[in-house]
């Protein structure tokens, strides 16, 4: 994957967040470069030791001279651990606000965003690259401009104690600085590729850790190991480029300043020899060109440094701009009091981002105060689509949805998340305890025990949850491992019911459980839904004849609506659906009457 240009207006962006703390950067710098110039100052000291007291053998000057020195080397000591100390706190909240305002925009986003990104990419980005922004501000940044200011400040007092001596200098360095512009643009290029394939590998870790059964099951463990080692060898390649430039240019800004002192040696031997110069003046010459030696050889590294440090604001930058498809209302409604839970969804479209056709055109429903809707359908015909926007985990492309006459839009999140609750055939758990799964919908302080002991009576789970080691402390483990799937769908559905919503929406909550299960769930849900507008998808025909009504969608689409039983009698796709081992609907054509179902006849 070939990176775009670096952007140096994504670093600024990030700098940005340094305000708060800006006077300790500026500090941090005043002291990095207040070091600098006292090892700079010292060469100068130097000079008129060796033209002064040493030339003249003046001894009564010589210990004021020494004790220069040692005023300048610790000053330059005590303002070096100065900067430490005064960067650590500007960089620390630095990475703690990226990190945090990306993790908050990603929970932000939308579904369909998560179906598009991997898990490997948004980790590394949340980690890894906001680490290495951190690591960047808190040193590199520092010392790209002290040492650029001390190249500068070291030719300007060679300038000063010879013209000549530092246009032999200046001549040696240039070349460099030729190098180090290309080296940039090169050098960014592979670390943009090494960090995006650092995301992929990350990727097949967490995809290889959490899908490990699946994996064993199926024999697929040494396919499994060889397409990461591919991805691990890919990388060491990038990452070896990446050396081999940095090493290259290590060499030259090595070898230069090498070249330029030893040029310094000879031509102000020279001069010394005949007079032309000072020794002390060619003493302190070499010193400062000595000095320049460590900003010229961690040039490279902290050019290097800013380049992959560009790169991660680049894709930090690419990921926190992703535009927030479901957004708060600017002045939110307020809930119907009390909320009666009528749900209208009015001519609605949906096109995932990039998709070519929309997988819902055109869906028109009313669901009345404390019915129970059921959908139907084959796969791919859009109805987890269409349960995903009751709860605005997405919004439709065209028309609305309203709940007590109120558009979803014009609600706040909180506010009408609190009101309507999700379980999904994907039951995800979390790694913490039984309590902190099931009490998730409900804010800390109105966690109580009764309620989740009540609410896993109605989903069938408190049997199990009472023979675990701890019951409601129990840990269930990473994404609910030490569970069977049947378990944690319950666990699920006591999570969705416990606040009591006015809206429930089981999205195949229950395609788990077993046959008889599923029944003494439906029965105790009875109770729960009685009260609460249901929205369900299923595809069991016994789960089927207790809703109210059923929506058959198709080509995303309500092709029919109907109870159960009328849309058994009439609609002969609703019937193929149901008893064709093929969960797909049959072409639309004319209907009739039971007795001339093609499928019946056959199986006559």
């Amino acid at each position: 994957m070939s990176a775009p240009p670096a952007r140096t207006g994504s670093l600024w962006r990030c700098a940005r967040y340094l305000r708060p703390h800006r006077w300790l950067m500026v500090g941090a710098c005043a002291a990095a470069l207040g070091s600098m110039l006292a090892g700079l100052s010292m060469p100068l000291v130097l000079q008129r030791l060796v033209d002064g007291p040493v030339a003249h053998k003046d001894m009564a000057a010589l210990p004021w001279t020494l004790i220069g020195f040692t005023v300048l080397g610790c000053l330059e000591a005590v303002l070096l651990g100065a900067r430490r100390l005064l960067v650590v706190r500007p960089s620390t909240r630095l990475e703690t606000t990226l990190r945090a305002g990306l993790f908050r925009h990603v929970q932000r986003l939308p579904s369909s965003f998560h179906t598009r990104w991997s898990s490997g990419q948004l980790l590394s980005r949340t980690v890894s690259d906001i680490a290495e922004l951190g690591r960047f501000f808190a040193f590199s940044a520092v010392y790209l401009l002290v040492n650029t200011a001390a190249l500068v400040a070291g030719l300007a007092v060679l300038a000063y104690l010879s013209p000549f001596l530092a246009l032999i200098v200046l001549v040696t360095y240039l070349p460099m600085v030729l190098a180090t512009i290309l080296f940039e643009k090169r050098f960014h290029v592979a670390a943009r590729s090494a960090q995006d394939q650092s995301g992929d590998l990350t990727t097949t870790v967490e995809e290889s850790v959490l899908g490990i059964r699946v994996l064993k099951a199926f024999g697929r463990g040494p396919e499994t190991v060889r397409r990461f080692t591919a991805q691990a060898r890919a990388l060491r390649r990038t990452e070896l480029r990446k050396i081999s430039l940095t090493a290259a240019l290590w060499w030259l800004i090595t070898a230069l300043p090498e070249v330029g002192i030893v040029a310094l040696m000879g031509f102000g031997g020279y001069g010394t020899a005949t007079g032309t110069l000072t020794l002390g003046t060619l003493m302190a010459a070499i010193t400062v060109a000595t000095y320049m030696r460590w900003p010229a050889d961690t040039l490279g590294w902290l050019i290097a440094d800013a380049s992959t440090a560009a790169s991660a604001a680049d894709r930090y930058w690419q990921l926190r701009d992703v535009p927030l498809a479901v957004r708060e209302p600017a002045a939110p409604r307020p809930l119907a009091s009390p909320v009666r839970g009528e749900l209208r969804v009015e001519d609605v479209h949906y096109r995932l981002p990039g998709a070519g056709d929309a997988v819902l055109r055109g869906i028109d429903l009313t669901v009345r105060p404390g019915s129970t809707l059921a959908l139907v359908g084959a796969t791919g015909s859009g109805k987890s689509t269409l349960v995903s926007l009751l709860s605005r985990l997405d919004d439709p492309t065209h028309g609305r949805i309203t709940l007590d006459g109120t558009d979803l839009r014009d609600l706040s999140l909180d506010a009408l998340r609190s009101v309507v609750t999700c379980a999904f055939d994907d039951p995800v758990l979390f790694s913490g305890t039984v309590r902190d799964n099931v009490a998730l919908g409900l804010p800390p302080e109105e966690r109580d025990d009764a309620r989740i002991w009540e609410a896993l009576r109605l989903a069938h789970a408190a049997d199990f949850v009472a023979a675990l080691p701890e019951q409601l402390d129990t840990r269930v483990g990473e994404e609910g491992v030490g569970l069977s799937g049947g378990q944690r769908q319950r666990l699920a559905l006591a999570r969705a019911v416990l606040p009591r919503p006015a809206v429930l929406v089981l999205d195949n909550a229950l395609s788990a459980l077993d046959v008889h299960t599923e029944r003494e769930v439906e029965a105790a849900l009875r109770t729960v839904m009685a009260n609460v507008t249901t929205v369900l998808v299923a595809h069991r025909p016994a789960t089927l004849r207790a809703a109210d009504r059923v929506a058959l969608i198709a080509d995303g689409r309500v092709a029919a609506t109907g109870t159960h039983d009328e849309l058994m009698a009439t609609d002969r796709r609703y019937r193929h659906l149901l008893r064709s081992p093929v969960n797909d609907l049959v072409p639309d054509g004319p209907q009739g009457p039971p007795s001339q179902d093609p499928a019946r006849k056959v199986r006559a």
